[in-house]
C-alpha cells in the first residue's frame, strides 16, 4: 500500500465517508462497511480528495494516454473539478476537463457538455466515486463515444469494493474493463482497507466481518 492510499483511507474514516457497521445496499446485501463520497462536502475536504484522485491518476496512467477528464453528473462534477485543480497544483499538468448536464440546454452555448469540448480526437478518462452496477459508466460511455465521438480510455474511481455482482462471479469493475477494454483505476481497493485496519489495530471485529463478507461476495 502506498502512502497516498493509506492517507486516503485515514481521511475517509475521519470524514465519516467510510463507515463500519451494518448497512443495507441497493442489492439487498448487508454490508459491514459503507462508502459515501457525497460527504466530501466542504472546500477543504474537496481539495484533499482531489489530491488523492490526482495521485491515483498519475500512478495508474503510466501506460495510458489521455486528453480530457470527464465527470458524470452529479457526483462526478466536483470530483473531476478537484482532480483537475490538483493535477495543476501538484503535478504541473493543465488537464482539460468537462462534465454533462442531465438535461440538454437549448439556448446560449447549448448542448449537454460543460467545459472542454469532446471531439473525435480526444481520449477521455471518466472520474467518479464508485462503480456499483456499471450503469452510470455505461451512460457516460453513451455521452462520450456515441454522442460526441470521443474515445474512452479509462475510468478513475475512489474505491474498488472487489465484490461480485448479482448473478455473476465478476465484479462490476471487471465487467466494465472487459466490456470496454479499458483499465479502471482506483485510489484504493477493499484489500487496502483491510490492510490499513489491521495495521493500526482496534478494528478486529470490523475486519472479521469484512473478511466474512468477502468470503461470500468477494472476487
Amino acid at each position: 500500500m502506498k502512502d497516498y492510499q493509506r492517507e486516503f483511507i485515514e481521511f475517509a474514516i475521519e470524514m465519516g465517508v467510510l463507515k463500519f457497521g451494518q448497512f443495507t445496499l441497493k442489492s439487498g446485501r448487508i454490508s459491514p462497511y459503507f462508502f459515501n463520497a457525497g460527504l466530501f462536502n466542504t472546500g477543504e475536504s474537496l481539495a484533499k480528495i482531489g489530491k488523492f484522485y490526482a495521485a491515483a491518476l498519475e500512478d495508474g496512467t503510466k501506460d495510458v494516454e489521455y486528453d480530457v477528464l470527464f465527470g458524470p453528473a452529479y457526483k462526478g462534477i466536483p470530483l473531476v473539478s478537484s482532480t483537475a485543480v490538483a493535477m495543476s497544483n501538484i503535478y504541473k499538468k493543465d488537464v482539460p476537463f468537462c462534465f454533462n448536464r442531465k438535461e440538454k440546454k437549448d439556448h446560449g452555448e447549448g448542448g449537454t457538455i460543460v467545459g472542454t469540448e469532446l471531439t473525435s480526437d480526444k481520449k477521455v478518462i471518466i472520474v467518479d466515486d464508485v462503480i456499483t452496477a456499471g450503469t452510470a459508466i455505461r451512460e457516460a460511455v453513451e455521452i462520450i463515444q456515441v454522442q460526441n465521438k470521443a474515445k474512452l480510455v479509462g475510468v478513475l474511481i475512489a474505491l474498488d469494493r472487489q465484490e461480485k455482482g448479482k448473478d455473476t462471479d465478476s465484479s462490476a469493475i471487471q465487467q466494465v474493463e472487459k466490456e470496454f477494454n479499458i483499465p479502471v483505476i482506483c485510489i484504493v481497493k477493499l484489500e487496502h482497507v483491510i490492510e490499513y485496519l489491521e495495521s493500526i489495530g482496534g478494528w478486529e471485529e470490523s475486519v472479521k466481518q469484512i473478511r466474512e463478507y468477502r468470503k461470500q461476495y468477494g472476487v
